[in-house]
């Protein structure tokens, strides 16, 4: 009996002391994942490339994790139906950093399907060789590789928590080394070719909310479908897309996202998303090319 007593007295204390544990373990993890956090983070700058039509009056509109100068001549551009996609190009500048042709190729197709499928939300999105009230194009004006060593160690170093700590729920951060950004300049022109919007971008890539994938090109290729989110907001409302609650994307974005058919024909230039394969290849880091068939001009 007292052997029993002596069981029920030991078990809570037991399990207090794993409590602790894990609670000492969840704290020293959360203290480190905000100090990388804080030293993770690369550099963005707004550079400008002379390919916009002008640059006056451009105004600071940023975001949590993004920098930008835009401008919108919301009348105009709320009073448009049609749009077209002249595809994005790198900057002199840009194009010096050691991608190949092809890693470039996927970084600008990411930003290109990117825009269609956002601006497919409000415009009808027409082929190269038809006639639009608006038009737009992009310019990648600078990029940082991404180190994918350091984002092997990462990813390394998160499978071995989840086996070695698995009660500890806080997740484990980028190695804060080698982490890429990107910055482009966009305009949209009217029929006329007078400027209607503008926006000059920068974000980099974060060691916290950026997994990484192991490839040169890695974050560029994951950030240029921010920055076309945030562009064809910027036409679709006509007004900036910082600061405001996220809305739900419509139907057909969505399922043009998990890899089906986009709502406009003319999308289909810029290939389909990789869907689920790319959604499983970006959480286990695989490069881009692993899982995207770029534009549809390249997939044979």
């Amino acid at each position: 009996m007292a052997a029993h007593r002596y069981d029920r007295v030991d078990t809570p204390g037991a399990n207090r002391d794993q409590t602790a544990l894990t609670d000492w373990l969840t704290v020293g993890a959360t203290v480190a994942l905000v100090a990388l956090t804080a030293a993770g983070c690369a550099n963005a700058p707004l550079d400008r490339a002379g390919s916009l039509q002008a640059y006056d009056d451009l105004t600071p509109s940023d975001g949590l994790v993004t920098r930008t100068l835009l401008k919108v001549a919301k009348d105009d551009v709320l009073a448009a139906k049609t749009i077209k996609i002249v595809p994005t190009t790198f900057s002199d500048a840009a194009g010096t950093v050691p991608f190949t042709p092809a890693q470039r190729g996927l970084v600008a197709n990411a930003a290109d399907r990117s825009l269609c499928a956002g601006l497919a939300e409000r415009f009808q999105v027409v082929g190269p060789t038809e006639m639009a009230d608006l038009t737009v194009h992009a310019v990648v004006t600078h990029v940082a590789a991404t180190d994918p060593v350091a984002v092997g160690f990462s990813k390394g170093a998160s499978v071995a928590k989840s086996v070695l700590l698995p009660a500890v729920p806080v997740p484990v951060p980028r190695i804060p080394i080698g982490l890429g950004s990107l910055s482009l300049e966009a305009e949209a022109r009217d029929i006329k070719g007078q400027q209607k919007a503008a926006m000059i971008w920068g974000r980099a890539a974060n060691a916290l909310t950026d997994s990484g994938r192991v490839a040169e090109n890695g974050d560029a290729y994951t950030l240029a479908v921010a920055f076309g989110d945030d562009f064809s907001k910027l036409l679709v409302k006509g007004e900036t897309p910082f600061g405001k609650l996220p809305a739900l994307p419509s139907i057909e974005k969505l399922g043009a996202q998990l890899g089906g058919a986009p709502k406009y024909p003319a999308c289909e230039a810029f290939g389909r998303p990789p869907g689920l394969v790319g959604m499983l290849g970006d959480g286990i880091g695989l490069p881009p090319d692993w899982t995207d068939k770029g534009a549809a001009a390249h997939n044979d």
